[in-house]
Order: structure tokens, then C-alpha cells, then sequence
């Protein structure tokens, strides 16, 4: 009988010691956006640790495990997921505009990061022009700048010019892509 009692007491002991010795946790809280130029790739680190030591795994929003591509993607061994910079012409929607999520996981169990979305923005030659209007002297007009698609969520209209000089600086100041003025 105290042997069993023995036995009964080590066990609860040695549950109780590893939940001590073993831990799984998120060291911050992770990013839920990564945008990065092109021409510089990006690192996105997996928020997680824990003890003993944890292995780091990154999956599409999907759930499929990511792999190596060569020069465009690597997990490295710290779990960091790596995108390499690309020339616009290797762009991947699947790779460089998607969602992802890092996974971690010890004896303790495993957590889940939160969805990541990460999108490389292509460096590309970009004009931003004023669409034409006509308006009668005395009356109002309203100009609309036009910026290409691929741009437009990066880009934001901080003044307007005539012929190098500003308009109305006040009226300029306004975020957005619309302007009034009166023309005279």
C-alpha cells in the first residue's frame, strides 16, 4: 500500500515539476500587415518562444505549410520567414500578396500567431496626372488627380502647382485626392 502511495505521489510530482519546466507562449503580439518595396524584400519574425525550446513553422491562411523558394522565400531556422527582393516580372500573388500564419510548438502543446497579410509593393516608374475639366471663368471646377492603381493605396496628395507654384496652400493641406477651386 505505501508503495502504490509512493508511485501515486512521484506521478502528481512530476506532473506538476513539468508544467513548471515547460512553457509555450507569444513574446508580443504579432504584426497583422507587412508591406514591403520589392526591391527590398522583408523578414517577418514568429512572435513565439516557450520552453524547452519550440519548433516555428509558417503556413499560407489556408493552411498549407509553406516551402523554400529558392532566392524568394526561406524560413529560417529562428522561424523567421524571409521574402527576398524581386524584379517586378518574378511577382507571385501566392507569395508576395498573400495572408500567412506561424505556428510553435513544444511538449507544452501548440499555439496558432495571428494571420499575417504580407505584400511586396512593385517598384515601378508611376505618373500622376490631373484629369482635364472645363469650367467657364467665375465658376467652380474640380480637379481630380490620377494615380495609377498599382499606386494609389501609397500615395497621398499633399499640395497642387501651377507651373511650379502652389495653389491655395490651405486647400492643400487636405488629404485626399479631390480639389475645389475657383477658377478666375
Amino acid at each position: 500500500m505505501w508503495i502504490l502511495a509512493l508511485i501515486f505521489s512521484q506521478c502528481i510530482l512530476n506532473v506538476f515539476c513539468e508544467d513548471l519546466r515547460s512553457s509555450l507562449y507569444f513574446v508580443n503580439a504579432s504584426v497583422q500587415e507587412v508591406v514591403f518595396a520589392s526591391t527590398t524584400g522583408t523578414l517577418v519574425p514568429c512572435p513565439a518562444a516557450g520552453a524547452p525550446p519550440v519548433s516555428l513553422r509558417w503556413y499560407l491562411a489556408t493552411g498549407e505549410e509553406i516551402y523554400d523558394v529558392p532566392g524568394i522565400r526561406h524560413v529560417h531556422l529562428n522561424g523567421t520567414l524571409q521574402i527576398f527582393h524581386i524584379p517586378p516580372s518574378s511577382f507571385s500573388k501566392l507569395i508576395h500578396d498573400n495572408t500567412y500564419y506561424c505556428t510553435a510548438e513544444n511538449p507544452s502543446g501548440r499555439i496558432r500567431s495571428q494571420d499575417v497579410h504580407i505584400k511586396a509593393v512593385l517598384r515601378e516608374p508611376y505618373t500622376v496626372r490631373v484629369e482635364d475639366q472645363k469650367a467657364m471663368r467665375g465658376n467652380v471646377a474640380v480637379f481630380k488627380c490620377i494615380i495609377p492603381a498599382s499606386v494609389e493605396a501609397y500615395i497621398t496628395v499633399v499640395s497642387w502647382e501651377k507651373d511650379t507654384m502652389s495653389i491655395n496652400a490651405e486647400i492643400c493641406r487636405i488629404f485626399s485626392s479631390l480639389l475645389s477651386a475657383v477658377l478666375v
